[in-house]
């Protein structure tokens, strides 16, 4: 059967009457903040006390948008005969978030939890040279990173403090016990 002439036409005509009459979901961004979830990855935050300049961020970084400068210093001997010990200090930690493509390698493979997703994502900028941010803009970032998820209270206890707790009360008993058995002169009566 050929189809009738125009039936295309009214499908199409049929489905615009019926989106017409729903209300609208579309939210005006500048007037209405998005409710965002928690974890939400907006711009990376630097912690710089816990960053140890060991550059596994920079190694990692698909993009190479991670440019990370240091130098080394000697810390004098924590003991007298001791010897001296050289460690790495941060001159500068940048991220070109023009260049970045937010898959998170960096903040996954930081053995030092010294950097964090933190929600916000309004950051434009009108040069695309502004999008570099410096180590004094990414520490500005940390204040807003959420707190992280309680945890699961219906988990079970680590093995560690699970262990941990039995010694302690094996300790305590042992350590009560002498005390209570030790009556030297025997109360008979």
């Amino acid at each position: 059967m050929a189809p009738i002439p125009g039936s295309g036409l009214a499908k199409g005509l049929a489905v615009t009457l019926r989106t017409m009459t729903k209300k609208t979901v579309t939210e005006q961004y500048p007037d209405t903040q998005p409710d965002l979830p928690p974890r939400t990855r907006g711009v990376i935050g630097l912690f710089e006390e816990n960053c140890t300049v060991c550059m596994l961020c920079a190694r990692e970084c698909p993009d190479w948008c991670i440019y990370i400068d240091s130098h080394k210093e000697t810390v004098p001997a924590a003991t007298p005969g001791g010897r001296e010990r050289s460690r790495n200090v941060l001159d500068r930690f940048a991220i070109d978030f023009s260049l970045c493509m937010y898959c998170g390698i960096c903040i996954e493979v930081c053995p030092f939890d010294a950097l964090f997703w933190s929600p916000e994502f309004e950051y434009a900028e009108t040069d695309i040279r502004d999008l570099t941010h410096e180590r004094d803009k990414l520490r500005e970032w940390m204040w807003t990173v959420p707190a992280p998820p309680a945890l699961d209270p219906g988990a079970e206890e680590p093995k560690e403090i699970v262990t941990a707790r039995k010694t302690a009360e094996k300790l305590a008993a042992a350590q009560a016990e002498p005390i209570t058995s030790a009556d030297p002169q025997g109360d008979e009566s």
